[in-house]
């Protein structure tokens, strides 16, 4: 039973079963539906959320979703507006009025409104997908979906490759780049949310994205169109550098080299590594799997299925389809635990 208290002023408060305050009900409403909303909030940032944006065109994306959602907000807050006077109204509407009603709240507001919407949403296409010819001067990254990781190629200005690296990517703030994106075998899609929209990568066919950061930072990428089994585990991770640090990166990168530990790389093409991949400076060209120079800088192993660690690359280098499905590396679990330790210490240490 409700039970009555008397405030200082002589009102009462009145309470009910569970001794809570009628009068502090809608702020703990209010708290609850704060709470609840928090966890959908929270993801609205991070590395890889589009609507915490640090480029360009995920700017203008950003901008277009919250234009839209005002407008959608707009458009339904009118119309449960009239729907709640409709119905606390004591006298019936003339016919009339009901008319003018319908006409102007079910008609004319709601196209004005989608009208608007359409209009800013044209307007600003051309920004989200600009065009740079080919002698614009911009950089060129050439990215290619495997199954499951990526191919990345970085061209010089005749268009050449200059060098090789896979599932990173580098980008200088400031400046636009253009992605030359291709597949050889399925449907992939490059997305990298924080700095734009995705694009897909079909078989045959050279599709361009241009991407500019805007600020520093790393951020994560991934494929947006399913590929196969492994599809979940073929993300890549985006450097976002300061154009001195990009250009002091690029430089470094061309004279990347085996390094100094003989025994690893002897036991690394021994044992049938080269015949798929390539290390800059040594007798390691393969072609088929990923260019390993420098990757010891890499932060995953396996397009971002593992953290790159010594433990972990040994780890990959034994049983690559158990921890990624259906990838097409062959295990070598027939190597004693002593040389594949020793392979997974020398490609930690390539820098």
């Amino acid at each position: 039973m409700d039970d009555d208290r008397l405030t200082g002023a002589g009102r009462p408060i009145r309470s009910g079963r569970d001794g809570i305050s009628d009068s502090y009900r809608p702020a703990i409403r209010a708290t609850t539906f704060i709470l609840l909303l928090s966890p959908p909030l929270a993801s609205c940032s991070g590395v890889q959320s589009a609507l915490d944006p640090a480029g360009h065109e995920a700017r203008d994306v950003a901008n277009l979703f919250f234009v839209m959602l005002i407008g959608g907000v707009a458009i339904w807050a009118g119309v449960v507006g009239l729907l709640f006077h409709a119905a606390r109204k004591r006298k019936p509407y003339s016919e009339k009025g009901a008319g003018w009603v319908i006409l102007w709240g079910g008609a004319v507001f709601p196209t004005a409104t989608l009208a608007a919407l359409l209009s800013y949403a044209v307007w600003l296409m051309p920004n989200i997908r600009p065009w740079f010819g080919e002698d614009a001067g911009v950089g060129r990254v050439e990215v290619t979906g495997e199954q499951f990781w990526w191919r990345v190629r970085y061209l010089d200005e005749g268009g050449a490759v200059a060098f090789e690296t896979a599932n990173e990517v580098r980008v200088p703030i400031g400046e636009p780049v253009v992605f030359l994106l291709n597949s050889p075998d399925v449907i992939h899609s490059f997305w990298i949310p924080v700095l734009g929209g995705k694009m897909d990568m079909i078989p045959g066919r050279e599709n361009r994205l241009t991407l500019q950061a805007e600020k520093p930072g790393t951020y994560r990428g991934v494929c947006a169109e399913f590929c196969g089994t492994s599809h979940a585990l073929m993300a890549f991770t985006v450097h976002a550098m300061e154009p001195e640090a990009y250009k002091a990166w690029v430089a470094a990168r061309r004279k990347a080299s085996g390094g100094q530990d003989q025994e690893g790389l002897a036991l690394f093409l021994r044992h049938g590594c080269a015949a798929c991949h390539a290390i800059s400076g040594t007798e390691a060209k393969g072609t088929i799997g990923p260019d390993l120079t420098a990757f010891g800088e890499r932060g995953s192993v396996g397009a971002g299925a593992l953290p790159n660690g010594q433990e972990h690359i040994a780890r990959f280098i034994r049983d690559p389809g158990q921890v990624k499905p259906e990838a097409r590396m062959p295990h070598f679990s027939m190597l004693e635990e002593a040389e594949i330790d020793r392979i997974a210490a020398y490609l930690k240490g390539l820098r």
